[in-house]
Parts: C-alpha cells; sequence; structure tokens
C-alpha cells in the first residue's frame, strides 16, 4: 500500500473505482514527458451514489462540499488508474472545481474548499495545495453538484 493511500485511510477515506468515461475524451493525460499530468473533470459519483442539483437553490453548502470532496476522490481513482501509485505525485499544480449554483449563490470558493483541504491533508501544505479556481456555472452534466479538472506534477 502506497503512503497516499496509507495516510487516506487514516483519514477514513478510500479510493472508488475510476468513474466510466462520460464521451469522447482521454480521462487523464500525460505530457511533458510524463512529468505532468491533465486529469479530466470529475463529478462526485461514488458507488452509485450522486449528488446533484443547485447550490443555494435544492442542495446546500455542506453537501456541495461532500460533492466537491467525492469529485477530487475520482480524480485521484483517474490519477491512480492512470500512473499507479499516488506517490509518485509531486505537486498538485492546478484545480479548477465547478460549481453548479443558483444565481443568488456566491460562496463556491467555501464549496471547493472541501476538494483542496483534502489535497492538503493527503499530500501536505507543499504537494497537496493547488493554485485553484472555483467557478459558478448555471448547469453541469447530469445536473451534478460539482465537477474537477486539475493537473499534477509527477515525479
Amino acid at each position: 500500500m502506497s503512503e497516499v493511500e496509507k495516510r487516506l485511510n487514516e483519514l477514513g477515506c478510500k479510493l472508488p473505482r475510476p468513474p466510466a468515461k462520460g464521451g469522447v475524451y482521454t480521462p487523464c493525460k500525460l505530457f511533458c514527458g510524463g512529468k505532468l499530468a491533465y486529469v479530466s473533470g470529475c463529478g462526485p459519483m461514488i458507488d452509485g451514489v450522486n449528488i446533484t442539483g443547485k447550490v443555494g437553490l435544492d442542495v446546500s453548502l455542506e453537501d456541495a462540499q461532500t460533492a466537491a470532496r467525492n469529485a477530487m476522490l475520482n480524480v485521484l481513482a483517474v490519477l491512480k488508474a492512470t500512473i499507479g501509485n499516488l506517490d509518485l505525485v509531486k505537486d498538485c499544480v492546478k484545480a479548477t472545481v465547478f460549481i453548479n449554483s443558483a444565481d443568488n449563490f456566491y460562496d463556491q470558493p467555501k464549496a471547493a474548499n472541501a476538494a483542496t483541504e483534502l489535497l492538503v491533508a493527503i499530500f501536505g501544505e507543499e504537494r497537496g495545495c493547488p493554485s485553484r479556481s472555483a467557478i459558478g456555472v448555471n448547469v453541469l452534466p447530469g445536473d451534478i453538484t460539482a465537477e474537477i479538472e486539475m493537473l499534477v506534477e509527477l515525479v
């Protein structure tokens, strides 16, 4: 078991199976000689349980935080499926967090924090705290509450 997976266990987390592709794309693309990995957008569905709806309308901030955290677990599952071992993550470079938001919801960063706080808890502040955008959108595929894409540097 990798050190990252041991840390996940200590946090009471388990990586899900990587989500199935929802279209014509690559879930994770390695580039720059395999030193960088771009993980395509992942939603919050884990073990058939999804979180859907607009934050500020029919979804609470707390549920949006769970959705963002679950989406990040799916990002990590895709990354692990591609590189084999999450201990190869040198730096979580950039995360883009999309939040399905009602017109009067302005706390997207609070929802996104749950995802980046998970990264910091797993990888530590230096490796795990990415630059980040938290973007409110009026719709996401399947009405999911959160979607995350991420750029990672590998050793």
